[in-house]
């Protein structure tokens, strides 16, 4: 089977999983506190965020970059999952209080090990860290999307994922940010929608 054909049935039987999965009652709780204070609705949905999960396992990823950490409710999703891979998660969050929260949850999820906050502009972080990168989730300012991917796909690592949140939802506002990825002659790129945002899911080749 092609590889994104089977992304695409990995969202269809994550939207059919159990709300949260086997997730700790600690873990399940900080969840819903996450998103029942998430008043101007950054955090991913549920589904998308244990699609994220089966992606970074799926992957075996290492190397995890998430640009646009809001208060951490998709870098938890992926920071359970880079515990088992043996990764790490560098989640960049503009908004300094939006920041704060982020370290805070990540504490609380027992993650601190695994994911490292950075507080700052993306674009003036990105440059500033070390090595290259095998998981990439971009969830920041829509029209942003393509300089981001310009930036980082330089250092996305040969059989690396890109991920983008909202193309569905928000397709309108980043429509050079889709001609790139589906045109690219060494991307892969399916569109999937475990919830009604969607992602586009990039593979490297």
């Amino acid at each position: 089977m092609n590889p994104l054909r089977s992304l695409a049935v990995a969202a269809v039987i994550v939207g059919c999983l159990a709300p949260l999965g086997a997730q700790s009652a600690d873990i399940q709780k900080l969840l819903a506190d996450i998103k029942a204070k998430d008043t101007g609705l950054l955090a991913v949905s549920e589904e998308d965020g244990r699609f994220l999960r089966l992606m970074v396992a799926t992957r075996g990823a290492k190397h995890a970059l998430e640009i646009g950490g809001a208060s951490g409710y998709s870098a938890i999703w992926i920071g359970m999952a880079l515990r088992d891979t043996g990764g790490r998660l560098v989640t960049i969050e503009y908004d300094p209080i939006r920041a704060k929260e982020l370290a805070a949850n990540i504490r609380r999820a027992g993650l601190s090990d695994i994911v490292q906050v950075v507080a700052g502009d993306a674009f003036k972080q990105i440059p500033l860290l070390p090595g290259t990168f095998d998981f990439v989730f971009l969830d920041a300012w829509k029209r942003d999307y393509k300089r981001f991917l310009d930036i980082v796909y330089p250092r996305l690592d040969k059989g690396g994922l890109f991920l983008a949140h909202n193309v569905v939802n928000k397709r309108s506002e980043m429509g050079d940010f889709l001609d790139a990825v589906q045109k690219n002659p060494s991307l892969w790129t399916a569109i999937v929608s475990p919830s009604g945002e969607g992602m586009s899911v990039s593979l490297k080749r």
